[in-house]
């Protein structure tokens, strides 16, 4: 309908009449009473129409001045909705308000929550994994790795502390459905949830978005023990942490001394704790993907611990002994000691998957011996097969 204003001074009584008539929906011309009509005569209607139309614009621009997100507010309350009706996922992944990983509605998907949620009390740390889709498949490496928590020894509540990364919708549902903590990584123009074949374009942004995140936690003063989701936990390794350094990384080869710089080290599990020398290095650890494109995290780390600049921050790199913590490359020979074990020097999502499943059985087999025989004579792994 048009306004007063609109129609501007050309308007007649008989108009003004009418619209009021509508407008109101109680004033009747009735013939038989001009004096009525007389009464409200057409400069008057005219003058109080007026009066009313400037009142309502004026309070209308108050309003609005006060409130001015008020509409957007709504807006984006209803889109959300609509998102939540339809189950459409947005661009960045929601936790549940009834969620373990999400106590306060207003803050969610913070990672400062997340890793005060998930920190052990007396130190800080927190264990890390990141996950994509194509490891979160029913019966994939991600089931492996959380019953190897389930069935290790003193390992099972650790998973209290497992903060897991999701790089997409899927997999973040995925961690949410067995309430874990739950944060969502992104990154703009990138989809992660397929499976990564090595060394591919996908593969190197999504080990160096690894890099780069693991950087911003150590900001936060937390230390993290980072795993692989494909590393099986069968045992609680802080005990066999070294005591003196702040960083401390996996091998796939070792060779006996843990500070000698020629051991191989593997990306893929590491303890590292915040201090002014371990933020500098991984910022350093990132920036020296710029000088060596097309390598990945483990190729430059490999490069980088012998730069002066390690040395002269004071950091100090020690390798982990694959006798706690072996893999396919180098694998634990005593099942007494071992930890954990990662399923590395294999290519393709289903050796590894077969590969573990082995693995995890060896582990039931060994747990069932009587302690004695366990003790005496361990056996041994049946693993690598499609991965060897």
């Amino acid at each position: 309908m048009d306004s007063v204003a609109a129609r501007g001074g050309g308007s007649n009584p008989k108009d003004i009449d009418d619209d009021f008539q509508l407008e109101s929906g109680g004033y009747h011309h009735d013939s038989t009473n001009h004096h009525h009509y007389g009464y409200f005569s057409g400069a008057a209607v005219r003058t109080t129409l007026a009066v009313f139309v400037v009142v309502g614009i004026t309070c209308l621009a108050l309003n609005q001045s006060a409130y001015p997100t008020q509409f957007f507010q709504r807006s984006n309350t209803n889109q959300a909705a609509d998102l939540m009706q339809h189950n459409v996922s947005s661009p960045i992944f929601h936790q549940p308000p009834n969620s373990p990983a999400n106590d306060d509605d207003e803050e969610e998907n913070n990672l400062e929550n997340t890793l005060k949620r998930a920190a052990m009390a007396d130190n800080k740390t927190v264990i890390i994994t990141t996950l994509n889709a194509a490891w979160t498949e029913p019966n994939s490496i991600f089931d492996l790795f959380l019953e190897s928590f389930r069935i290790g020894n003193q390992t099972q509540n650790l998973l209290k502390h497992v903060v897991v990364v999701a790089l997409d919708q899927k997999a973040y549902s995925r961690c949410l459905q067995v309430r874990l903590h739950c944060y969502a990584l992104t990154t703009t123009g990138v989809d992660f949830s397929g499976e990564a074949f090595f060394m591919s374009q996908d593969y190197l942004k999504m080990m160096w978005r690894r890099i780069d995140f693991l950087r911003t936690v150590l900001e936060m003063g937390y230390n993290f023990v980072f795993t692989d989701a494909d590393i099986m936990w069968l045992r609680n390794p802080f005990p066999h942490f070294y005591s003196d350094t702040n960083f401390q990384i996996s091998c796939d080869s070792f060779g006996g001394n843990p500070t000698d710089l020629n051991n191989a080290p593997n990306g893929g599990f590491n303890y590292v704790k915040s201090s002014t020398q371990t933020i500098e290095f991984y910022k350093f650890w990132y920036e020296a993907r710029e000088f060596y494109p097309r390598k990945h995290d483990q190729d430059v780390l490999n490069k980088i611990k012998y730069n002066p600049f390690t040395r002269d921050i004071g950091l100090e790199i020690k390798f982990l002994d694959t006798a706690y913590f072996g893999g396919f490359c180098q694998p634990s020979k005593d099942l007494n000691l071992v930890c954990t074990m990662h399923a590395n020097c294999c290519a393709g999502l289903d050796n590894k998957i077969h590969d573990l499943k082995i693995l995890l059985e060896d582990w039931r087999n060994y747990l069932s011996l009587p302690e004695n025989v366990r003790k005496a004579q361990p056996p041994s792994w049946s693993v690598p097969q499609s991965c060897g």
